[in-house]
């Protein structure tokens, strides 16, 4: 496993040593950022610039190159006008998810709101209804409906947020506190990582997601 803190420090110092004072903020998120990190976990790092050109990407993908752990890094890289100008929805799991390590994003962005906790609800169950549907329809693929489950953590996150203003971080934290079909679409995530590739575990677990999803787009899109 990496030493995740001393990884960060050796980051932090390649990207100021290229990007120097352009540097506004550095952070880290996903799965090293919850404490359920693995082998082979990406490290989603997050690094927000006073501007970003491609000229600026061009640098930071060769400086990037030289981490032995290349294959596994991925994240956000933006500029500070970009970032003030994001979607909200979008912003309010990317401001609570983001450990940081240099900086602060409350220079940068305002704390997320009730609102937009719910529009980040209704958003993610739209798109996981357009792709629950298109997989079914056109793919019939379980890796597909996996990754699906996998972003429904997202939207129950937001949900329980919203409704009781404690952002919880971690898959098994989230999990205590579920009840009814948020916890079954819980537990199907944990199922479906290992279920058999069959028709019937495709429209089971397709089924369920639907439902939940079409539920929560009548909840919160009124």
């Amino acid at each position: 496993m990496i030493d995740i803190d001393q990884w960060m420090k050796q980051y932090q110092d390649a990207v100021r040593d290229l990007f120097g004072g352009r540097v506004l903020f550095i952070g880290l998120q996903g799965s090293y950022g919850r404490n359920e990190a693995h082998e082979t976990s990406d490290i989603d790092v997050v690094l927000i610039l006073d501007t970003v050109s491609l000229h600026d990407l061009k640098q930071y993908k060769q400086v990037i190159k030289t981490f032995p752990d290349k294959p596994l890094i991925c994240g956000f890289v933006s500029g500070r006008n970009e970032l003030a100008g994001w979607c909200r929805a979008d912003l309010f799991q990317f401001y609570y998810d983001t450990i940081s390590y240099y900086g602060s994003l409350d220079d940068i962005i305002s704390v997320p709101a009730d609102a937009d906790a719910r529009a980040a609800v209704l958003m993610g169950a739209c798109n996981l209804y357009h792709m629950c549907s298109h997989n079914y329809l056109h793919g019939g693929d379980m890796e597909a409906l996996r990754a699906l489950y996998k972003l429904a953590f997202f939207v129950l996150q937001a949900k329980h947020f919203s409704e009781t203003g404690d952002y919880v971080k971690s898959h098994l934290a989230l999990k205590d506190v579920l009840t009814g079909t948020d916890l079954s679409v819980s537990q199907a995530a944990e199922q479906v990582k290992t279920a058999d590739i069959s028709q019937a575990t495709l429209e089971r677990h397709s089924e369920l997601l639907l439902q939940r999803t079409y539920q929560l787009i009548c909840e919160y899109g009124k």
